[in-house]
């Protein structure tokens, strides 16, 4: 690891209350690490008793869609410009769920339940293979198995569950 202010080499340090912690000599300070933050997406209808589930290019499972925040923009912006990206259908309104750190792609997952107004959806054919609307029953048997994409469907159905 090196600094990513100097580009000099990163040594281990002990921080009280936080352990060890990449540390710059030359810039004499502690160097958290960064890394990427993204939404993940529990895509509901109107009347919210649809899941919509997507297999991305290049996977067999059906998984959330999801997609990173770009520098400079906010998760509320990501939300809708993600979804029109891959489906062209228009998120009308969301609200967070939840938060989990996903070692796969060392992210943390920010996830949201967004209903969308329903249409033709238009699959991206660079990021989406497939997708289609779900009953409840048929995402927790389709979704990928011990994922974070399953963690935040069985959440977000508990949560739309207490709606109704």
């Amino acid at each position: 690891m090196f600094c990513r202010d100097c580009g000099e080499k990163l040594t281990l340090r002990f921080l009280e209350n936080e352990g060890l912690v990449p540390y710059c000599t030359k810039c004499e300070s502690f160097k958290f690490p960064f890394f990427p933050v993204a939404v993940s997406m529990t895509v509901v209808n109107r009347s919210e008793d649809k899941i919509l589930l997507a297999k991305h290019v290049g996977e067999d499972d059906y998984t959330l869609l999801a997609g990173y925040i770009k520098k400079g923009e906010n998760a509320e912006k990501t939300i809708p410009r993600e979804i029109k990206e891959e489906t062209r259908l228009t998120a009308i309104k969301w609200r967070y769920y939840a938060s989990r750190y996903h070692e796969a792609k060392d992210v943390l997952m920010l996830n949201f339940i967004v209903t969308v107004e329903e249409g033709e959806i238009v699959l991206n054919s660079q990021e989406i293979a497939e997708a289609h609307w779900c009953s409840f029953a048929e995402a927790k048997e389709l979704i990928r198995k011990n994922s974070t994409a399953e963690y935040f469907l069985n959440g977000a159905l508990n949560e739309l569950g207490k709606r109704k």
